[in-house]
């Protein structure tokens, strides 16, 4: 939180006397007084600070001088961060600079936003940018947007902020700092006397440029809605009393015994040797930190955060006992190994550290039927350079492997139906919405059943931006081409990689540059001779026989030519492609 050198009261020397607080919630509809006004104002423009709290889509100064359309350099020269792409704690607090002018009546900054993801203007305005300004006013800004902001749109966003009118020089106020409340932030150290709410701003006035405390504080227990008072009058003990005395102290004895037992049980788990770990002595956050939710939204999957992530903490004799040292009879693909720990199958996966932190961030947001499990993890012996996840191992093994052997048919829609369904959940019930970015058949799971999960979900990321990819990122199979030659963590290089599995659950090919799978359904488009279901009945796994329902066969290898597209606009999207599948399973 910002130190100040002065306390609110130092605004009754400036025009902002009434108006340095902004009561009117991000998402409600703006008050009078909300914004700044500037019409009385002796300075027209001003440099001065916006404050914004990184999360787990905004998390580096290079990516959060991106979303202000700022240079890099001049965030880090008022931040104590010694790179750019340093991962902050997701509530740390960042001072971005910016310019602020007055635009009719109002002081704001403008700043420019893409929307390269299906979100409505609450989410822009209380989510991506953390209330510093009001959705409506947002909406206002864009008239041309409709009731929400269509994708692909360019928004213009002006951000408050406020410039000093000073009459004091003993007491020359140089900043006025927009500084977005949210829930557990201590107003007493503001030196606040009025009540404030959440999803709410201030302007903190400073006679210097400001301090920024990097510690990200766990939340104040909630205070009761009321305090009790108690009489000082004694009042004679009567039999009613008594009684009632004799049965709360039962009730609390009954309690304590229940505590108790609780407490056996915990212990004896702790004798057995696992190492309990709660997430919040993983990750020093709390969802008060994180971003601002729309007030008229849904509950979201995200809820899921509100409740205690547990992982366990393996030590790294443990996975050496697991793996047989880390054998290469142990290795499933790649650096990926199998393992067997208290009598469970798991997957033993080397990670760099920091990469250990994001997918710990991401799994405990994340919870479906069709997504492996985290278990735990484990850091290094001499120092925390490499890390380890443990993952949940379903016995089937990887999707290659099980196209290896004979597949029924039935088992492999059903397979189609439960990637859909994972991919689904990532796209449209997590916010942002999340692509996975490295789906293949050797990232696809079976369990006994033969239902499909997804992982390595850990590599997946928001929907934003495209950036340059880096050189040591690993591109496996046969990859959508923008993803290839830009990078763009879009939701539609998952679709083009679903096409890819689409083909290979049908034909059993593995194809890694996408040659086979070019030449061998040219017959979808008309350019080849012969039936179309001889064609298809050649292109599909000989392994099948009879067990080959060409119909169902020809709908799945018209939906994978679609997938497949090289323009991302053409393809279907998840919703579509699940829409077709539930016809057939």
């Amino acid at each position: 939180m910002i130190y100040l050198c002065f306390v609110i009261w130092i605004c009754i020397n400036s025009c902002f006397a009434q108006q340095y607080y902004d009561p009117s919630d991000c998402s409600s509809e703006p008050r009078n007084g909300s914004r700044y006004e500037c019409q009385y104002s002796f300075q027209n423009s001003c440099t001065t600070f916006l404050v914004y709290r990184a999360n787990r889509h905004f998390q580096t100064i290079s990516s959060i001088s991106d979303l202000f359309i700022l240079n890099s350099t001049e965030v880090l020269q008022q931040n104590s961060v010694t790179s750019s792409d340093e991962i902050l704690k997701p509530g740390r607090e960042v001072l971005v600079p910016t310019n602020c002018f007055c635009s009719d009546r109002f002081f704001q900054a403008n700043v420019s936003y893409k929307v390269l993801s299906n979100l409505t203007f609450s989410e822009i305005a209380c989510g991506v940018l953390e209330g510093l300004l009001n959705s409506p006013i947002l909406s206002g800004a864009n008239p041309s947007q409709g009731k929400e902001p269509e994708f692909g749109s360019e928004l213009q966003v002006p951000l408050r902020c406020a410039c000093p009118d000073n009459f004091t020089p003993s007491k020359r106020v140089i900043y006025l700092v927009t500084y977005p409340f949210i829930e557990g932030d201590e107003i007493g150290t503001l030196s606040i006397k009025p009540t404030v709410f959440p999803n709410t701003t201030v302007l903190i006035p400073l006679t210097k440029v400001p301090v920024v405390d990097f510690s990200v504080p766990d939340p104040p227990p909630p205070t009761p809605a009321f305090l009790p008072t108690i009489s000082n009058r004694k009042k004679p003990k009567s039999t009613k009393s008594r009684n009632l005395y004799m049965a709360i102290s039962i009730a609390g004895a009954i309690l304590v015994l229940v505590a108790l037992v609780a407490c056996g049980i915990m212990a004896l788990k702790k004798l057995k040797g696992e190492k309990f770990m709660s997430r919040s002595s993983l990750i020093s956050c709390s969802r008060a930190r994180s971003s601002p939710r729309s007030a008229n939204s849904c509950l979201s999957p995200d809820i899921l955060v509100e409740i205690k992530y547990s992982l366990f903490m393996y030590s790294i004799e443990d996975l050496k006992k697991a793996t047989r040292d880390f054998s290469e009879e142990n290795k499933i693909g790649g650096e990926v190994y199998k393992g067997l720990i208290n009598n469970v199958e798991v997957m033993i996966q080397p990670t760099r550290f920091e990469k250990t932190w994001q997918a710990i961030d991401l799994h405990s947001k994340i919870n479906h039927i069709n997504i492996v499990n985290l278990h735990g993890v484990c850091y290094g012996e001499v120092d925390f350079s490499c890390s380890y996840l443990v993952f949940e191992f379903p016995s089937n093994g990887c999707l290659r492997h099980c196209l290896s052997n004979p597949l029924q048919w039935h088992r492999r829609t059903q397979i189609a139906f439960d990637i859909a369904t994972g991919l689904h959940y990532l796209h449209y019930c997590t916010f942002l919405p999340l692509a996975h970015l490295s789906l293949s058949s050797t990232n696809i799971f079976v369990t006994t059943n033969w239902r499909a999960k997804l992982a390595n979900i850990g590599t997946s990321a928001a929907v934003g931006p495209v950036k340059e990819m880096d050189s040591k990122d690993s591109v496996r199979g046969w990859v959508a081409p923008e993803y290839l030659h830009h990078g763009s963590t879009s939701e539609k290089v998952d679709i083009f990689a679903y096409g890819v599995i689409l083909l290979e659950l049908i034909s059993a090919w593995e194809d890694l540059d996408g040659k086979s799978f070019k030449g061998s359904i040219t017959f979808l488009g008309g350019a080849s001779e012969g039936g179309c279901f001889e064609q298809l009945r050649s292109f599909m796994d000989p392994s099948l026989k009879d067990d080959n329902p060409l119909a169902e066969a020809l709908c799945l290898a018209v939906l994978a030519k679609a997938c497949l597209e090289d323009d991302p606009l053409h393809r279907p999207t998840m919703d579509d492609i699940m829409k077709v599948l539930a016809r057939m399973v």
